[in-house]
C-alpha cells in the first residue's frame, strides 16, 4: 500500500513545519506527501516544497485543494491531513489493517492540543459521536482508498462541511468508516483565540444550520 497524503494550506507557516516533520518518517518508507497552497502571502509554500513530495498552489478552497492534491497523488490511499494536525507513526499499519478487514475509508480519533481541560472532553465527544453517526470531520484525517474517492466524486466544492458532506456519500457507496482508536493531535489554537465555549457554541451552530440546510458559502463567513 502507497499513502498519499495531502495537506491543505492556507497561511499555515507558523505551523506546517511540524506537520511535515512528522512525516519524513513516512516519506522515507515510500509514502508521499502533497501540499496544496491555496495562495498563501507567507512562507507556506516555501516550507513546504523542502518538505513535501509535491507542493503547488491550487485553487483556493479546503474542498478544491484536497480535489488538487488527490488528481496528483499516486498513492493507493488517499489520506488528508489539516496543516495543524499531527498524524500518528503508525498510520500507515492502521490505515492497512483496516483495509485488510474491508474497509475502504475511514478515520482516526482525535486529540486537541492546548492546555484547557475542556478540550479532551471536545475530542472525546468527537470521536464518540463519529463512531455512533459514521460521519468523519476533516481534523480526524480522513482516509480513503482512491476507487472509493473516485465513486463518491471527490470533495463536494462547497466552502464549509466538505468533511461531512464526503463523509455522507462514503456511507452510502463504500460502507461505514474505519473509526482507528490510534489519534492524530490536531492544534487547539481556534479554542484558544475565541474562547472553548465560544468556540464549541459556534461549531454546533454551524453544523445544526448546515443540516437545516444552510448555504454553506455563508456559513463560512461565521467560521471564520
Amino acid at each position: 500500500m502507497k499513502l498519499s497524503i495531502v495537506v491543505p494550506a492556507l497561511e499555515e507557516a507558523a505551523v506546517i513545519t511540524a506537520t511535515l516533520s512528522a512525516l519524513q518518517p513516512l516519506r522515507a518508507q515510500g509514502h508521499e506527501v502533497i501540499v496544496v497552497d491555496g495562495n498563501s502571502r507567507d512562507a507556506t509554500l516555501l516550507i513546504a516544497r523542502l518538505l513535501a513530495d509535491r507542493a503547488f498552489v491550487g485553487p483556493p478552497g479546503r474542498a478544491t485543494q484536497m480535489n488538487a492534491g488527490a488528481a496528483r497523488a499516486t498513492g493507493d490511499v488517499l489520506l488528508f491531513l489539516h496543516a495543524d494536525t499531527l498524524l500518528p507513526p503508525v498510520a500507515p499499519e492502521a490505515i492497512q489493517r483496516a483495509l485488510q478487514r474491508g474497509a475502504q475509508w475511514g478515520r482516526f480519533d482525535v486529540a486537541i492540543r492546548g492546555k484547557a481541560w475542556i478540550l479532551r472532553v471536545v475530542a472525546f465527544m468527537m470521536n464518540v459521536r463519529s463512531r455512533l453517526t459514521g460521519i468523519a470531520t476533516g481534523d480526524q484525517a480522513i482516509f480513503v482508498t482512491r476507487a472509493a474517492f473516485e465513486r463518491a466524486g471527490g470533495f463536494p466544492p462547497i466552502a464549509l462541511m466538505e468533511d461531512i458532506a464526503l463523509s455522507t456519500t462514503l456511507g452510502r457507496t463504500a460502507g461505514a468508516p474505519a473509526c482507528l482508536r490510534a489519534k492524530v493531535a490536531t492544534s487547539g489554537r481556534r479554542f484558544e483565540t475565541h474562547g472553548p465555549w465560544r468556540t464549541i457554541f459556534r461549531m454546533w451552530r454551524l453544523r445544526a444550520a448546515y443540516a437545516l440546510g444552510a448555504d454553506p458559502a455563508r456559513l463560512v463567513r461565521h467560521y471564520r
